[in-house]
């Protein structure tokens, strides 16, 4: 077999990716998940630690299967995790990940779920905070076969910057070829609300607890209904302390 070729920045997927750090781990093996008709399964990632880390899957739903699927990058090393999963009839795909950087990272989810069967149902929520001159980043793409009425796919990126040397890049995309679907993306990218906190300055919180709060809200949003949801929270906010 011939090795795939190292990409460069004119590769779509790869156009945020930190080449060099990824260039050692090249080429990356693919991890296959078929979740056979009826059956399901939860899948957990957390990136710790100093070791960078990069992870391609190629998920495949039998109809009326479901996968959940949470992501939490953390670590002081280069995070990657792609994702391509396909769905037959009324399967069922849920991707919730968090991304918190710091200092010189490069945190990215990479996404591609396609929906080949009717009535599937695809939600992606992507929740990112990054500090430090940290540049998180996420693309990610929803394709509806012809045919694939009663879809239903959503996508909901959110970044969250803790200053100007910081850097979030997002590219939410859905490719549609049936008519009877239904499905949305959103996308923000901005710093915590000066208002809010005002507010809670105001009712007697301090400035630091109030930031902390807030950040702690926001990342919670990627792991809500996870089995292990709990051991995610307290992983990903022992994080945030670190960084603030």
């Amino acid at each position: 077999m011939t090795a795939l070729a190292f990409p460069t920045r004119k590769d779509e997927a790869f156009r945020y990716a930190d080449l060099a750090a990824l260039a050692p781990l090249w080429p990356v093996a693919v991890e296959t998940i078929a979740v056979a008709a009826g059956e399901s399964r939860t899948v957990s990632i957390v990136s710790t630690g100093n070791a960078d880390t990069v992870r391609e899957l190629a998920i495949s739903l039998g109809a009326g299967a479901s996968f959940d699927l949470r992501v939490l990058s953390v670590g002081a090393g280069y995070s990657r995790i792609s994702v391509r999963a396909e769905l037959a009839d009324r399967a069922s795909f849920i991707l919730g990940a968090a991304q918190l950087g710091s200092g010189a990272q490069v945190l990215e989810v990479v996404s591609e779920v396609t929906h080949l069967g009717r009535d599937a149902s695809s939600r992606q929520i992507v929740r990112s905070v990054a500090g430090g001159g940290a540049s998180v980043n996420y693309l990610g793409k929803v394709s509806v076969a012809r045919g694939a009425d009663g879809t239903d796919g959503s996508q909901s990126v959110r970044a969250m910057l803790l200053d100007r040397q910081s850097s979030a890049n997002a590219k939410p995309e859905l490719e549609i070829f049936a008519d009877d679907v239904k499905c949305a993306h959103g996308c923000a990218v901005g710093e915590l609300d000066k208002q809010a906190l005002f507010y809670m300055a105001s009712r007697g919180l301090p400035p630091e607890t109030a930031k902390r709060l807030m950040l702690q809200a926001f990342v919670a949003e990627a792991f809500v209904g996870a089995e292990d949801e709990d051991q995610l929270l307290a992983a990903a906010l022992a994080a945030l302390e670190a960084m603030l």
